[in-house]
């Protein structure tokens, strides 16, 4: 029964009768013959069929939530017996939002001195992808914003309050200045972060609440290049203030608190809402809880 609940939760991710198999790792009429029996077990249909994947039906939804739940329990009880037996084993998956980067170093390095033995994997990711990718078990949490999208049914841990910043190069704009509003920042040439970034949209936000709007002449889904544009004296930016510490060492570059208002929003850890959590996920959250600044 697992079994075809994992590939029944991966044909509602991918879409597709062979994409799902290929995750899997089994043939395509495997799956479809494994979907097959589990709609017998369960005398539902689940997946409206056609030439392809049509999609779920309305009982097709309601089991994708019990196989979701189902299948987390069974890897949770397997991962605790086998940390019963040997300690913590096993690998962790992150994603974390790229203004938040900087900062994972704080919980994974700790993390993995006391637990040795466990894997980490940390993906960049936007907010809307790292909430997908914990409620379908691709990951194992996510670091993001706790306060400014809907979370859903998560067990969260705040971690830090983003602040933000102004960065420029030393003889760029408002180079004599300690500090700046919201308001004069939009005026300078500036390259953000993409729209599909709720940092993008946070900034968006916090212009407009000045009476302007966000204009940037260069977008990138990349911190690293944003900086790398702001190091050639044609672009400013407004960067999490934490993040544009972690850049300081670059050379020329020079970072300006924001004022009027000093605004902030908090990040944090989020795992699925259940109990028992995994060992491993027990362990990250505790050690998040231990290192929170909040």
């Amino acid at each position: 029964m697992i079994d075809k609940l994992e590939m029944f939760i991966a044909l509602a991710k991918q879409k597709h009768f062979g994409h799902a198999a290929e995750e899997c790792r089994v043939t395509q009429p495997t799956l479809s013959a494994a979907i097959k029996q589990l709609e017998d077990q369960l005398g539902v249909k689940l997946v409206q069929r056609g030439s392809r994947f049509q999609g779920l039906t309305p009982e097709g939804m309601r089991v994708l939530e019990w196989a979701r739940r189902i299948v987390a329990d069974s890897r949770a009880m397997q991962e605790e017996m086998q940390a019963a037996r040997f300690g913590l084993t096993g690998s962790v998956r992150i994603a974390v939002v790229p203004t938040a980067l900087s900062m994972v170093r704080d919980l994974t390095a700790p993390f993995c001195t006391r637990h040795p033995d466990v894997r980490v994997t940390v993906l960049a990711r936007s907010s809307v992808e790292i909430l997908s990718l914990v409620v379908n078990l691709e990951v194992d949490a996510g670091i993001t914003y706790l306060d400014n999208e809907p979370l859903g049914r998560m067990t969260s841990v705040p971690l830090y309050k983003e602040h933000y910043s102004f960065v420029s190069t030393k003889g760029g704009p408002f180079a004599d200045r300690e500090s700046i509003t919201w308001s004069e920042a939009s005026r300078a040439p500036l390259c953000l972060l993409t729209e599909s970034m709720q940092n993008r949209r946070i900034i968006e936000k916090h212009l407009s609440d000045a009476g302007v709007e966000a204009a940037p002449t260069l977008e990138s889904d990349s911190i690293i290049a944003l900086f790398t544009h702001i190091q050639t004296g044609k672009w400013s930016s407004i960067m999490p203030s934490r993040l544009a510490e972690t850049f300081s060492h670059m050379p020329n570059l020079r970072a300006l608190p924001i004022s009027d208002p000093n605004s902030s929003h908090i990040i944090g850890i989020v795992a699925n809402f259940r109990e028992p959590h995994t060992p491993a996920i027990s362990a990250l959250l505790q050690q998040a809880r231990a290192i929170s600044a909040v």
